[in-house]
């Protein structure tokens, strides 16, 4: 194995365990509210506050780490997020479980940002794509692979003991991480001001929204994909874990096949992306009549879904390289906080707009801000043609 594929792979291991520590509790909320004699509604809240810490704490954590050089920032970060992680598994109640989340969210953000900066440090240009996309894969990892095994964990022995795992492997990714990269790495201090300065860019701006917009069409639907699957499609409970599983292979292979097409287009391709994205909404409410047209139209739409995350954070990060080298942490950060407000504003739609359609049409929620998405794409086009003009 070379070294840039030994660097991928710990990469990937990285964002495969924030996902782990993020999405797990999922899983295994009924197991928290038996052991801490709390409502499900209580221990709900520790999704919502945990997107939260995390959307407003990595721009500000990011920005204000700028100072001093990226690697000995990611090792302090890693060690505070294993130090939050083994909390979680030790709270002794839930004073200290809301706590050792509020820490692990604060720094996890900054963390996969500065992987994405080291990224694009030590990956050549034309492999980059690829490089980003195996890393938002690893998030997706977590999801099929990670959560499940942890619920097992959970029902076997403890969930304390499966947050246990976590802080084990977080202590070795923090010893590979040593191992594998470089001490000091060219970085260009910069004021907060040097560093916001990016936000004036009509592609950094564009980028945004179209990342929010298609997030948030995402998870318009997504957030009841169970109840869609089971009651509107007439799948079993028994299948639902292995239908959840394949949806999330969907996820994957969009994220590597959004590598192909980064080294073969960069980003001219997300304009085609947001409008498929558009019509698969659309149709949405006509397949959900057939078990398998529904299934086959939500599974081309994660696969369609699983390519912007990683088409834009590499535009955001040849930007800041080319434009701002001073804020490249802070353009390494702009997709996880744009998915956390997209996810946010997404979920939120969904549980409204539930209460006034049926779960048929709920297609249709996520259809405006798939429209946001398509004439972001389109002004963001523009842009780039006219940034490239100039140079």
């Amino acid at each position: 194995m070379n070294k840039l594929k030994l660097q991928t792979s710990i990469f990937v291991l990285t964002a495969f365990l924030l996902g782990c520590n993020e999405f797990m509790i999922v899983g295994i909320i009924s197991d928290l509210a038996q052991s801490f004699n709390g409502s499900l509604s209580l221990l709900g809240l520790l999704v919502t506050l945990f997107g939260i810490v995390y959307a407003g704490t990595t721009p500000v954590l990011t920005a204000w780490t700028n100072r001093w050089p990226r690697y000995h920032v990611l090792m302090w970060l890693m060690e505070i997020f294993c130090i939050g992680n083994t909390l979680t598994a030790m709270a002794p109640n839930l004073f200290w479980l809301f706590v050792s989340r509020v820490i692990t969210a604060a720094v996890a953000g900054t963390i996969i940002s500065l992987v994405l900066a080291f990224v694009s440090l030590l990956t050549p240009m034309e492999k980059r794509g690829m490089t980003v996309a195996a890393v938002f894969a690893g998030f997706s990892i977590a999801t099929i692979i990670g959560v499940p095994i942890g619920t097992m964990i959970s029902a076997a022995f403890s969930w304390r003991v499966s947050f246990g795992v976590i802080s084990i492997l977080s202590m070795l990714v923090w010893f590979l991480l040593a191992k594998i990269l470089p001490r000091y790495s060219e970085q260009m201090a910069g004021n907060l001001n040097g560093q916001l300065s990016m936000f004036k860019d009509a592609r950094i701006v564009w980028g945004i929204v179209v990342m929010i917009a298609l997030m948030a069409a995402e998870y318009a639907f997504y957030t009841y994909i169970r109840p869609l699957i089971v009651k509107q499609l007439s799948f079993s409970v028994n299948q639902l874990s292995l239908l959840l599983g394949l949806i999330g292979i969907m996820f994957i292979l969009g994220n590597l096949t959004a590598g192909q097409l980064i080294e073969r287009y960069g980003t001219q391709k997300i304009g085609w992306v947001s409008g498929m994205v558009l019509v698969l909404l659309l149709m949405l409410t006509l397949t959900v009549k057939n078990s398998w047209s529904g299934l086959l139209n939500l599974g081309l739409l994660c696969f369609v879904l699983g390519m912007p995350g990683s088409m834009l954070q590499v535009m955001f990060l040849n930007t800041a390289e080319r434009d701002f080298p001073m804020a490249l942490n802070l353009a390494s950060s702009l997709n996880p906080i744009c998915t956390n407000i997209g996810v946010t504003i997404g979920s939120l739609t969904a549980s409204i707009g539930i209460r006034y359609i049926k779960l048929a049409q709920i297609g249709w929620l996520g259809c405006g801000y798939a429209l946001i998405g398509v004439l972001g794409s389109l002004s963001l086009l523009k842009a780039l043609k006219r940034s490239k003009a100039k140079s």
